[in-house]
């Protein structure tokens, strides 16, 4: 596999971009990046004419890969041949908007915006400004885009800014706890309830590994922050529309938020986020409201047409029974893989979301007499014999050998023709275009790669 082509382009774009890249996350990959000539179905052809499986499908968006239905492409090249944008609303967007509205239980209004870090900005505003408090409860290494509320490190006592420009005066607001640690958030909240406006959480961890919730986790974050007239926010920025169908995570798990955001998915691979939730809250943004919240491209019709075109197909075809059952192939063929060659490591993942952990402290075998652990995934079963070294917050998902991850297998991993997201933390998702072929091929090339 030969490099020549991206490498010449990697140089120029040094020249002309910070670090050659337009994201952070993008340069992970080392020496440099390989650069993407076009997507085909469920794989990318680079640069060089190398051809890899793609499960990272744009880092989530691309629910139905890269080859769009004919629905879908016909309605996004019919609206933009009608113009690039108005500046008015359009029939489009109100039709999505019913679309979600009509399939997400929490939601009875929604605000199309332009990205998830637009969305949880501005769901942030909005619980300070509806509550009237100050201070936001975030999760210990969680991410909610490049906002800063949310690029906040330490711990509830000492929180600090995780980037450089942001006053330590906005990082007092927010306060970080650990997932899954229901004592730490109820002394956070006696400690601080009656300025907390809200917590922001993604009900499954999808940036750092993939790690699931407790259980009773979501429900004991929706009974504290009712009983401190708090909001609970569930950024579904990722799993939205992708764990738990058109109902997304939180009917999954059966919990319901105040307020959801959301991107990826509902843009159908167009830059997109939301923020919908119940109807006197989301009324309080302008003009209806005091909250002010404004955007040029907001509900561009492109972007509309195609999240809608995307969620319509999903809706009234196999694709959520397609990707789950490959998401669980994945997740099964992958356990056995690591019973044979690295039982110390954790396979994550919900639906058509999966990855391995490289966590350091497993037992040595998968399969254990003391009981039978998690065979789709880690799902954080108390009776699983692997609880006690499976990764429950993001902290034990840093502590695994991430570097190893990134710097040896990322790459035998491409060498072998699969592409996986460029570090240790980020999800790897299924799309509607991959087929078992894929799977199989990508389980062979993880044997060799372990």
């Amino acid at each position: 596999m030969h490099d020549d082509r991206s490498r010449e382009l990697y140089d120029r774009a040094l020249s002309v971009m910070p670090g050659g890249v337009n994201s952070a996350v993008r340069a992970a990959i080392e020496p440099y990046p390989f650069f993407v000539q076009k997507g085909d179905g469920g794989h990318v052809i680079d640069a060089d004419g190398n051809r890899l499986v793609d499960w990272v499908m744009g880092l989530g968006p691309l629910l139905l890969g890269h080859d769009l239905p004919e629905s879908v492409q016909a309605a996004v090249q019919r609206h933009a041949s009608q113009g690039p944008m108005y500046g008015t609303p359009t029939e489009v967007e109100v039709d999505l908007a019913e679309f979600v509205v009509r399939h997400v239980p929490s939601v009875e209004k929604i605000r199309f915006v332009n990205s998830g870090t637009e969305a949880t900005v501005s769901a942030v505003r909005l619980a300070r400004g509806t509550t009237g408090r100050n201070k936001i409860v975030i999760m210990q290494g969680g991410y909610h885009g490049a906002q800063e509320s949310t690029l906040v490190e330490g711990d509830a006592e000492h929180p600090a800014p995780s980037s450089a420009g942001i006053p330590q005066s906005f990082a007092e607001h927010t306060l970080p706890v650990p997932f899954n640690d229901e004592d730490a958030m109820r002394t956070v909240f006696d400690e601080h309830g009656d300025d907390i406006a809200g917590i922001l959480v993604e009900p499954i961890l999808a940036n750092y590994g993939i790690v699931h919730p407790d259980e009773g986790y979501l429900e004991c974050l929706r009974e504290i922050t009712t009983e401190h007239d708090a909001l609970l926010m569930f950024d579904e920025v990722i799993t939205g529309f992708r764990v738990g169908g058109l109902g997304c995570a939180q009917q999954h798990f059966g919990i319901t938020p105040d307020i959801t955001t959301f991107g990826k998915i509902i843009g159908g691979g167009f830059p997109v986020g939301a923020i919908g939730g119940r109807a006197e809250l989301i009324e309080q943004f302008a003009p209806t409201g005091e909250v002010f919240q404004a955007g040029t491209f907001s509900g561009h019709p492109v972007t509309m047409a195609a999240g809608l075109e995307t969620l319509t197909f999903a809706a009234e075809n196999d694709v959520y029974d397609h990707v789950n059952t490959l998401g669980e192939r994945l997740q099964s063929g992958l356990t056995d893989i690591l019973e044979d060659q690295a039982p110390a490591y954790t396979v994550v993942g919900s639906d058509s979301m999966f990855k391995v952990i490289f966590t350091r402290d497993g037992p040595s075998s998968q399969a254990l007499e003391d009981g039978q652990p998690c065979s789709n995934g880690c799902r954080q079963r108390a009776d699983c014999p692997r609880y006690g070294t499976c990764p429950k917050n993001a902290g034990d998902v840093m502590d695994a050998e991430t570097e190893r991850w990134r710097r040896i297998f990322w790459g035998k991993m491409r060498e072998q023709g699969v592409f996986l997201s460029q570090n240790q933390f980020e999800s790897q998702f299924v799309s509607y275009s991959h087929t078992e072929e894929d799977v199989e091929e990508t389980l062979e090339a993880y044997k060799h790669a372990l």
